[in-house]
């Protein structure tokens, strides 16, 4: 999709929610419609979009090289550090007529001090939160984006499967995190979609943190939740393993995470809410008698983001549509003893979905 497809899409949705203008600081939207990747600084960068002008970036002077390097039908207006950033910003807002405007702002990702001086300098203006209209703005993934998503996610299964082939009892989880992410950036990955979750033994239930020094023991579940970065786009993989040995009680934890994943990718078509495919998941783990042990939804989008539009939970009755993509990862977790998760990557297709994640995920023994 061309830039001003895009652009075009972003002015479509702000019609919608009745916004004036958007803006939008450094992150994935930014990078969505530009084309260029630009980093969150103490210095204020914000470009703002009005469907009736052309859009200003207000940019520190010495950012100037980065936006030529990707030609943009923006105009922009600099500061320097001695002049402050005040005066682009008033001049910019006074170009785009912004006074008493409705200004969508992304109320994740703004910073407090990058609202305080829209509103300053655009008196009587409206700064509201438009995450939510928004994200419709990346939500169906193009050919392009799907290629990149299909090349991050082979990176990272590629990485796995090295990992699985070098862990040993012993090791530490840091130094097992540090063997994979060797491996991505080997492989080409350009970076790591969020920070590497790895926990063996009685830390897998730790569904959110990073390694521990803890060492690997014979007998111990080993869950690995990481993803590689490829032109912008995440993988979002888990895979939970067993070290040496494997008790029939894990063996019965991990085949109850296994149904349900497998159920929750059946039940992922076009046409279907995405709590319906959350119930269906659920529905496994209390056929089971397990809902006890359940700790959080069953999936996310993906994209720019490893967390984004759609979310697959209950209440959130959004339809699914082709083009979008996100998690399946069901899990249960009995705190201080197993945590078992399987995570896949689903696209939803024409007439049905398709795992863009091929890591097998019967029960294996490293």
């Amino acid at each position: 999709m061309t830039k001003k497809a895009r652009t075009d899409k972003l002015y479509a949705i702000m019609q919608d929610a009745g916004l004036d203008m958007v803006a939008l600081i450094p992150g994935p939207n930014h990078r969505y419609l530009t084309g260029a990747e630009h980093y969150v600084l103490e210095r204020p960068i914000v470009t703002f979009y009005r469907p009736d002008q052309i859009p200003i970036a207000v940019i520190p002077e010495l950012e100037i090289p980065l936006f030529e390097r990707h030609p943009d039908p923006a105009a922009l207006i600099s500061y320097t550090d001695a002049d402050g950033y005040e005066g682009a910003f008033r001049s910019a807002l006074d170009q785009l007529g912004a006074r008493g405007k409705t200004i969508g702002v992304e109320g994740l990702q703004m910073r407090f001090f990058e609202g305080e001086i829209i509103r300053q300098c655009a008196p009587g203006s409206a700064l509201v939160d438009a995450t939510e209209p928004l994200a419709e703005l990346r939500l169906i993934k193009d050919a392009d984006e799907i290629a990149s998503l299909r090349r991050a996610i082979d990176i990272s299964e590629r990485a796995l499967q090295a990992l699985f082939d070098e862990v040993q009892v012993g090791m530490s989880e840091i130094e097992a995190a540090a063997i994979l992410e060797r491996h991505i950036k080997a492989l080409g990955g350009d970076g790591l979609s969020f920070g590497t979750i790895l926990h063996a033994g009685a830390n897998t239930p730790l569904p959110h943190s990073g390694p521990l020094d803890y060492r690997i023991q014979h007998g111990d579940p080993l869950i690995v939740d990481f993803g590689a970065t490829y032109k912008g786009y995440c993988a979002d993989i888990t895979r939970t393993v067993f070290v040496g040995a494997v008790t029939d009680e894990q063996r019965e934890f991990y085949a109850v995470v296994q149904r349900a994943n497998a159920v929750g990718r059946q039940a992922a078509r076009p046409g279907v809410t995405c709590e319906s495919v959350d119930w269906a998941t659920r529905q496994v783990f209390i056929d089971a008698g397990y809902e006890q042990l359940l700790r959080h939804r069953t999936g996310h989008g993906l994209g720019m983001e490893a967390h984004e539009a759609p979310y697959i939970v209950i209440g959130n009755r959004q339809v699914l549509e082709p083009g979008m993509v996100f998690t399946i990862e069901p899990g249960m977790y009995r705190m201080g003893d197993i945590g078992v998760r399987i995570e896949d990557n689903m696209l939803i297709t024409e007439d049905g979905a398709e795992s863009l994640t091929t890591f097998p995920r019967e029960l294996l023994i490293v």
